[in-house]
Parts: structure tokens; sequence; C-alpha cells
């Protein structure tokens, strides 16, 4: 082994034991937030509890309410003053909960990871002498992911402008350095019709319900034509007041899925026809809502995700080799939109529970004891992953290029003239 792979490797124990020294401290974080779970841009006492957490960490500048009223950002300086070579690095936090179930996709771990993660690397960073660059490290509260998108929020604000290098990791039901992301949009169909009498004189009335029950079943038909990786799923929000009123207002809800942003667009424009075409059935009037902020596809950075794996495995961690769940998953997060703003890497990690996220069972494994131990172990994979592009520069500049070269092909796809429908 060679003396700068002896002193990384050196290093990275330190860092993992630095991590572990501050075991108590990120659980007692991390169940406080599971334990007062709060809806998007509402997570007030999370946030708080947050920026207290890094407020009261020596060397951290805490901006409490960054560009959002429930983000924040900590930033920390490690180096000498004089290198003129400077290279950030950001951690990301989440911290949202699900309505009715709470943190059922472990959003509290997230959390704990990000702070974990920038604690480790910022500690080892400050005993180590003569580094390459001096190092910028920045940890980001993202709030709504679950709903609205805080992260691209915080990207049209331009809160990753000078990043070099992004990492957040997410729990699931076992490790994967990558998923397939895919691109979402919400939107809220709207039919306004006209209240009568639904048994004396319907015929004076204009029916709202029968808008959105052909909107429905439009939708349901059009699923024959759509690619087998698209997704259009969604619920009547309202249907009307009561039997005997003919409904004189309705309301859906439909998230529309691909696996690219690009064919996003195309299925947007299948899909607003069957909105569009119940109205016109029923003589309804239609407002169709789409939410202001679409979540993109992931752009995958390789180099990043074989150096995390490697580091995981040094840990312990045993990555899924399951093909089907490497490629067919249909799961979406505004990260995918950092993705394209600067490289990044977005993993996944077993929480020592087989229970599905989302549902109240995952809610009770993220808040269990158990987790702290793979909870801590990803915060080390994404420290040492850090720490490898810090001290290694040709690594950054590949993953940079990776980057560059990963957009620019995505651009190009996304000019490709659609296929006729």
């Amino acid at each position: 082994m060679s003396e700068g792979a002896e002193l990384l490797l050196q290093l990275k124990q330190r860092l993992c034991r630095s991590i572990d020294e501050a075991e108590a401290k990120l659980h007692s974080l991390s169940q406080d937030i599971w334990s007062c779970p709060e809806l998007a841009y509402q997570e007030n006492k999370a946030h708080l509890r947050l920026v207290e957490f890094f407020s009261q960490e020596e060397g951290w500048k805490v901006d409490p309410h960054y560009k959002l009223q429930t983000a924040f950002r900590a930033c920390c300086w490690v180096g000498d003053s004089e290198q003129k070579d400077v290279v950030s690095v950001g951690f990301l936090c989440e911290y949202d909960a699900l309505p009715a179930i709470g943190h059922a996709c472990g959003h509290n771990l997230i959390a704990e990871v990000g702070a974990a993660a920038a604690l480790g690397l910022k500690a080892v960073l400050e005993n180590t002498h003569k580094l390459p660059v001096r190092v910028q490290v920045t940890v980001l509260g993202t709030p709504a992911e679950e709903d609205g998108g805080g992260k691209v929020d915080l990207i049209k604000e331009g809160a990753f402008d000078g990043m070099d290098v992004v990492f957040m990791a997410h729990p699931l039901q076992g490790d994967a350095a990558y998923l397939p992301l895919v691109a979402i949009q919400d939107v809220t169909i709207k039919y306004h019709g006209k209240a009568s009498h639904a048994s004396a004189y319907p015929w004076e009335g204009i029916n709202a319900l029968d808008a959105a029950v052909l909107c429905y079943n439009n939708l349901s038909a059009l699923r024959q034509q759509m690619k087998p990786d698209w997704r259009v799923h969604g619920i009547i929000k309202h249907g009307g007041v009561k039997p005997n009123i003919i409904p004189a207002y309705t309301e859906l809800e439909y998230y529309l899925r691909t696996p690219s942003r690009a064919e996003l667009s195309v299925l947007k424009e299948k899909a607003e026809r069957c909105f569009r075409s119940a109205a016109v059935a029923t003589g309804c009037e239609v407002e169709v809502e789409y939410g202001r902020n679409p979540y993109e596809n992931m752009l995958r950075n390789r180099t990043l995700e074989d150096l995390y794996e490697i580091n995981g495995k040094s840990l312990g961690m045993e990555f899924t080799t399951d093909e089907e769940a490497l490629n067919n998953t249909s799961v979406s997060t505004d990260f995918g939109n950092v993705s394209f703003v600067l490289p990044g890497i977005h993993p996944y990690f077993y929480i020592g529970s087989n229970a599905l996220n989302h549902t109240e069972e995952y809610t009770v494994a993220a808040g269990d004891d158990r987790a702290q131990f793979f909870t801590l172990r990803t915060a080390k994979a994404l420290a040492m992953t850090a720490l490898d592009v810090l001290l290694r520069p040709e690594l950054l500049q590949k993953v940079k290029q990776e980057f560059t070269e990963a957009k620019l092909k995505e651009e190009q796809n996304a000019k490709q003239p659609a296929k006729p429908s």
C-alpha cells in the first residue's frame, strides 16, 4: 500500500471514530425529530432542533432561515486560509413527515445521516496537516421533500451555487449505491358544473361528478397505450356534497411519472387531453393546475457510486444485486433536480427492518434503536467518500467530468423529437 493510500485509510478510521463518539447526541437528534412529525413547509420543531444542534457545535456558522422559513445552512471552513484551491462539499438533511403515519419514510434518519457525516468529515479534516485544498463543509436543511419540493425551491434561490459535490442517503429495505429515480409531475384537476335537484329537475344541472368519473376512466383507458415504465395514479378528492344535489364541483389529484424529464412532457400532453375531453363531454368548465415543482429523474454519477460502494463494503454493507430492484423502481424525489445542478449521490440504506416505506410499520422501524447502527454506518460511508474526492483531486475532476458529460447527454436526448402518438 502506498504512503498516500495508507494515510487515507488512517484518516477514514479516525473519521469513523469521530462519528461513533458523537453517537449519543446524534441519536437524540433523530429521536426528537421522529417523535414530533411535521408536514412539508411546517417542520418548525425539527428545523429548530437542527439549527440548535449545529449552533452548539464549535466552528459552525448557522443561517437559521436560509432562503426558506424551515430551511437552514450550517457551514464551516477547514484548511489553510491562504490556500487558493477551494472545494465545497455539501450534505443534505430532510426532516418532513407524512400525513397520519409520521416518519414512515425515515426522514429523521436522513437528517441524522447528514449531520453525522458533516461532523465526522469536519473533525478529521481539522486534524489533517497540509490539506491539498481548503474545504468548505456545508449542511443544507431541505424541507418539503414529500410534498412541494423544497430542494427545487432552494435551487431556484441559488442555495447550491458554489458547491462542488453533494451527498445524502435515504433509508429503504437494503443497501444500494443507486436506484433509478423517475420524473414526476403532480396535477390537480377541478371541474365546475351547475347544481340542481338530482331527482326533481336533473336536466337543469351540469354534473361535475360525471366529468370527474369520465376523467378517471379516460386515464384508465390511456394506460393501454402508455409505455410500461410510465405511471399515472390519482384520487378523487371531492365528489359532491349530497346524493340529491347534482355536484357543481369536483376535484381530482394525479401524479404523472416517467423515467426521464423529457418523457414527462409527452405524458402530460396525453393526460391533459383526458382532463379536458371530460369537460367537453359533460359541459363543465375545467381548471388544470400543475404543481410548481416537478421532480426530475436522477442523473447518475458512477464514479461517486463506486467510491461509496467500496467504502460501504469496507464497513460491512452488503449491496443489493437484484437486477429487478435496481432497474424497476418507480420512486421520485427532489434530489433528482439537484443531480442536474451539481454532481452528487443519493444511496439507500438498510435500517434493520424489512418493513416497506410509507407504512405504519416503517414509522416504527425509523424510530427503533436498531436503526442507529445502520444509520451511522451510512454516514461514515458518505463522509469517507467525500474524503476520497477531497484528498485525491484527480477523483474530483473525474466526478465533475462525468457529471458534465451525463448532463450533456441528457439534454441531447431531450431534444430528440418525440415519436408519434
